[in-house]
């Protein structure tokens, strides 16, 4: 999340209006959609930073594509958990799909250890599990997560790679990008799109998954089995030579041998690796909260019990802060712009007013009626931060990134409110005169 590659050959006006949100930065750019830091905007005012992945017009034109963002939309917006990102909308604006999930400010595990190599500092044992750790509880959420008749949905994630697994500065980590994972029921319903890159990285894939056969959540321990070698390691599991690519190192799910380094409790850790990554998936752990119960015991051996907060201040120490901090001023700037923000300018052959899709994608902009308790919280923290529904208390010098001089202007402009502050002394003036004319009458 630190690169911002170009989005084209045309250049990329930023900030500009999309829908409800401001997009203000570029963070990247995948195979099947540009992806933006953005600000969301409500009615009332409020404002928080989330990320907008805008489809490209070749999969936004395609309706099996479609109908699996759709699908995959309801589904991730059932998964509410502290070590998940959380997908807030989905919907059209301005002829492009798109879909906005929680904002967390700090890197993907590839761009971590990228930070690390640059930096010549190794990641610390004890935060390498904790991340694993943090995987497998996420995992573990989206795996257990039930419809509203208390069925389980089959979730599989089908791409838990160094790209989809997000470390915060605060030293949490979330699975993201649940956009390839189906529930067992809708792939029984309906044809899988062909494009095997579409459901996950062959490098990251278990046995059954190279070969096309039905998965469960063992599929997904198998992944982050993956992830917990290469980690203690020091590199890449799955390495093509000539004549074998990665698909087909994927479908004999032969795991090399780990390299002895002398770790604390290596033993251990090596034979939590060899049953993640058992061929078969009977031979497994049941479950990515049974792999969670070995790892956090043999952490605890090891006294390798890192928390989040000698984690995230790790981070910062080691790692800095520059990237954020550049992205904070590019948000400020939002603010401070005078004049209004350019509309998202409707190029290529996106879908257009005419071509809405039928059924309940059309339905958008928002596409969830029930919002997740997280969600909610996260929207009432920011009508809190822009002073909506929040006590004042007297300004000071700690309160400047609460509430800036822009946002009290804005805030001061905001339509309908000289109204409401006449009505308030009318009221005032009325109840005033009643009183009045009480004290004379018992005189």
């Amino acid at each position: 999340m630190t690169a911002r590659p170009k989005l084209g050959p045309e250049p990329t006006i930023l900030p500009r209006r999309f829908g409800r949100y401001v997009l203000f930065d570029a963070i990247g750019k995948g195979g099947m959609a540009e992806i933006y830091l953005a600000r969301a905007e409500s009615e009332l005012g409020g404002t928080r930073l989330c990320v907008v992945k805008q489809i490209l017009p070749a999969f936004a034109e395609n309706e099996e594509f479609s109908e699996l963002l759709t699908f995959e939309a309801k589904l991730a917006a059932r998964l509410s958990h502290g070590n998940v990102v959380q997908v807030f909308d989905l919907g059209r604006a301005d002829g492009r799909l798109f879909i906005a999930m929680e904002y967390v400010e700090g890197w993907d595990l590839n761009g971590l250890l990228r930070e690390c190599t640059k930096k010549q500092v190794p990641l610390p044992l004890e935060f390498a599990l904790r991340i694993i750790g943090d995987v497998l509880r996420g995992l573990e959420h989206a795996h257990k997560c039930k419809d509203d008749d208390g069925k389980l949905l089959g979730v599989v994630h089908r791409d838990v790679s160094p790209s989809n697994v997000l470390v915060s500065l605060s030293g949490e980590s979330k699975v993201c990008d649940f956009g390839i994972a189906h529930a067992n029921a809708k792939v029984d319903e309906s044809a899988v799109l062909s494009d095997d890159a579409l459901r996950g990285k062959a490098g990251y894939m278990s046995p059954e998954q190279a070969r096309g056969e039905d998965l469960d959540a063992r599929s997904d321990v198998f992944a982050a089995g993956i992830l917990l070698w290469e980690m203690l390691a020091g590199r890449r599991m799955y390495k093509a030579a000539e004549g074998v690519d990665l698909f087909t190192l994927a479908r004999r799910g032969v795991a090399p041998e780990l390299p002895k380094k002398g770790l604390p409790v290596e033993e251990e850790l090596h034979a939590i690796v060899a049953k993640a990554l058992a061929e078969s998936p009977n031979d497994r752990f049941e479950s990515a909260s049974a792999m969670l119960r070995e790892l956090e015991a043999t952490m605890a051996k090891g006294k390798l019990l890192g928390s989040s907060l000698k984690f995230g201040t790790w981070l910062e120490e080691t790692l800095g802060t520059k990237t954020f901090e550049e992205r904070r001023i590019a948000e400020r700037r939002v603010d401070a712009a005078s004049g209004p923000i350019p509309e998202a300018a409707v190029s290529g052959p996106g879908i257009s007013a005419g071509d809405e899709p039928e059924g309940e994608l059309a339905s958008s902009p928002l596409l969830f009626p029930r919002p997740s308790m997280g969600a909610m919280r996260a929207f009432k923290a920011g009508l809190e931060k822009d002073g909506v529904g929040a006590p004042k208390k007297a300004a000071g010098p700690s309160d400047a990134s609460e509430l800036s001089r822009d946002d009290e202007a804005a805030f001061a402009r905001r339509p309908g409110e000289k109204n409401v502050v006449a009505r308030l002394i009318l009221l005032a003036a009325a109840l005033a005169i009643v009183l009045v004319g009480i004290y004379f009458l018992r005189r």
